[in-house]
């Protein structure tokens, strides 16, 4: 079962059982004696929130079947175990898009929705769960509900960002977006100073779709936070260029690289590489939309090269008016722990609020990196990262985290006491039994208003039908 991982392979799991899920309409054995279950599909979460060690797994990537797609509308209705690659396969060349899309196309619908993912362009669309209409929910007691904003609307909120916990996904309803292509003009600037890059982003996210920025984290204090800004827009009419794309070759990492191969002085290289090889002045270009949306995803594996260790992702934000101040004091952090990392991402969130009670984006500036595993030194090093993202009022994104402490994971996430009670009392995670006490008092988690509002007599009313 060593396949059932994280994409970071840290912490290792071993799931006491797996169980598949087939077909939506077949019931799930939930009777197994003292097991927690969680849903898995492809393991695209980087720590441990999809992972339930010594627990059932129960594996929905069988679930791929596309139910319904509007091409006037742009209304999508798919079970929970289809990709994003799969969507845009089908919807691209009939000029729809994705209202929302990760950094990689290899994750569920289900997992989208869970993880409530964010992307390039959340300083205008916001998350993913904003465009989901409805989904089915199946809980541990056999029951069904139809979720959505305006019925069932608790389970909607928590299951959207809700970490796999509140039930199983059977299948959902989304809207897409209009283009006109496949094609996105891109402009590439390079910038040499953190204070840079908030100007860029301040003028770009009045005239661009997309931003998003690559940053040298070993850059010195003269030039904190030096990178590359990138900005997209989808084509317009008027510049179209031939609608189909040649398919591109991918490599693969076939093994496990050694565990010296990634270390700060190869990795300060690579840094330096690539911003002195970038072009000193701003370049625009047109390209597919998939090396724009998912340059990783040509290179299959690509998580080996942190060698059989695995590597552990930071990502936070931290919300104006800190955040100049607070990514500035991050980095230079992680300069003086000589732990920096080659994939490290800037981006400015916007202030529309995501609907989900534990969904991570928020008004401010995010930072991702990804940070070899180097053990005590670098679970220490994210420890003190934490304590400056608490500081300034942040979070931290609990799909890419395998080590947050429960007293953090409060501090960021005050919702969770409102949320717990919504979640399926069979349905647990390796993430959520380690930030959380299982044996939290019911007068502290406020519990019976909520459920009763949940068993009223509306909710049950209208967990059979999709809503109009």
């Amino acid at each position: 079962m060593n396949q059932y991982q994280s994409w970071g392979h840290y912490p290792q799991s071993s799931p006491h059982s797996i169980q598949p899920v087939y077909w939506q309409h077949d019931p799930v054995n939930f009777d197994s004696a003292n097991q927690t279950y969680l849903p898995y599909a492809y393991g695209r979460s980087y720590g441990d929130s999809c992972l339930n060690n010594e627990g059932t797994l129960l594996d929905v990537s069988s679930l791929k079947r596309m139910l319904r797609f509007d091409e006037d509308t742009g209304v999508f209705r798919c079970e929970a175990g289809v990709t994003f690659a799969d969507i845009l396969q089908v919807i691209v060349p009939k000029g729809w898009f994705l209202p929302v899309t990760p950094g990689t196309q290899h994750v569920s619908v289900g997992g989208a929705i869970a993880n409530d993912v964010h992307g390039k362009n959340h300083h205008r669309a916001g998350t993913f769960g904003m465009y989901v209409r409805a989904f089915e929910l199946l809980r541990s007691t056999g029951e069904r509900f139809i979720c959505s904003k305006n019925h069932n609307a608790g389970f909607f909120s928590a299951t959207i960002g809700g970490l796999g916990l509140t039930g199983v996904i059977l299948w959902a309803e989304f809207q897409l977006t209009p283009i006109w292509g496949p094609w996105i003009e891109t402009e590439r600037t390079r910038f040499h100073h953190l204070s840079e890059f908030f100007a860029l982003s301040t003028q770009a996210d009045q005239r661009s779709e997309y931003t998003v920025a690559w940053i040298d984290c070993f850059a010195g204090k003269k030039s904190q936070g030096r990178g590359i800004f990138i900005t997209g827009n989808h084509q317009h009419k008027d510049t179209l260029t031939p609608s189909s794309i040649a398919p591109r070759r991918t490599m693969s990492v076939p093994f496990n690289a050694p565990s010296f191969l990634l270390n700060r002085h190869s990795l300060r290289l690579c840094n330096t590489l690539h911003f002195h090889l970038s072009s000193r002045s701003s370049t625009r270009n047109i390209e597919p939309f998939d090396t724009f949306f998912y340059p990783l995803d040509r290179l299959l594996h690509w998580n080996r090269l942190y060698g059989s260790r695995g590597f552990l992702q930071y990502q936070c934000v931290i919300p104006p008016p800190n955040q100049e101040a607070g990514i500035a004091e991050l980095l230079d952090h992680i300069r003086r722990s000589g732990q920096g990392s080659f994939l490290a991402v800037l981006k400015q969130f916007g202030s529309r609020p995501s609907p989900g009670l534990l969904s991570f984006p928020r008004e401010g500036t995010t930072l991702a990196l990804d940070f070899p595993n180097r053990g005590e030194d670098t679970v220490n090093l994210l420890r003190q990262l934490d304590d400056i993202v608490c500081e300034c009022s942040g979070a931290v994104y609990p799909a890419k985290d395998a080590r947050m402490s429960a007293q953090h994971f409060r501090s960021y996430f005050p919702n969770w006491k409102t949320f717990s009670p919504l979640i399926d009392r069979k349905f647990s995670s390796s993430f959520w039994r380690r930030v959380t006490d299982e044996d939290l008092s019911a007068q502290e988690l406020s519990t019976a208003p909520i459920l009763n509002s949940l068993q009223s007599p509306q909710h049950e009313e209208l967990n059979t039908g999709l809503p109009s």
